[in-house]
């Protein structure tokens, strides 16, 4: 297992003397409370609930010892997909913002490259680090995810070298295939722990 921190202190730091500044409000941070989940390979599939919210992951925790990449979905808007990484800080953050917003690739296997931004966030009494990816043709990206073995992303730093990720894919078919059965499923059906 590899380790984002020391990596991404000088990202951080980068960022907050970067023209790309964005300060937004976003939602506090909230803790869901995980239910139905299920192993496949290097990923795993879940519901993630808080009261009467209801959002559906597949996620891959083991590439990293501090970071996981997941797709999420959110009941009654399954069309909406999004992938979001995720890497823990040593602290809570303070406040919730828009930290900065920096090109990005992204990269199946041999598959042709995917130019895009990613947002990256903090939220106010989480210690997590998140980058939200805005992606133009998010259907093909699962497909070829599906179906590939490796996904590479790669952030622009400026005048810094590019910082580079890889998530292993092995299991990715089944946690997405079931994430989206569980989107779908009337929430009538499910079982509550």
């Amino acid at each position: 297992m590899q380790t984002l921190r020391s990596l991404l202190t000088p990202v951080i730091r980068g960022m907050a003397s970067s023209a790309f500044w964005l300060v937004a409000p976003l939602a506090t941070a909230a803790t869901f409370n995980i239910e139905q989940p299920e192993h496949h390979g290097h990923w795993q599939s879940m519901v993630l609930a808080l009261g009467d919210e209801r959002h559906v992951r597949a996620v891959e925790t083991h590439s990293y010892s501090d970071a996981t990449f997941s797709l999420n979905a959110t009941r009654g808007v399954c069309d909406l997909p999004w992938l979001e990484m995720r890497v823990t800080l040593e602290q809570q953050q303070g406040e919730s913002k828009a930290v900065n917003l920096v090109p990005a690739r992204l990269r199946i296997d041999e598959q042709p490259i995917v130019e895009t931004m990613a947002e990256f966030i903090t939220e106010r009494g989480d210690d997590g680090f998140y980058a939200h990816f805005y992606l133009s043709d998010i259907s093909t990206l699962i497909d070829d995810m599906r179906q590939g073995e490796q996904l590479f992303i790669g952030f622009e730093q400026e005048a810094s070298e590019p910082w580079y990720m890889t998530f292993s894919l092995e299991g990715a078919d089944g946690a997405i295939a079931r994430m989206q059965s569980l989107c779908e499923r009337p929430l009538a059906t499910e079982t509550r722990y």
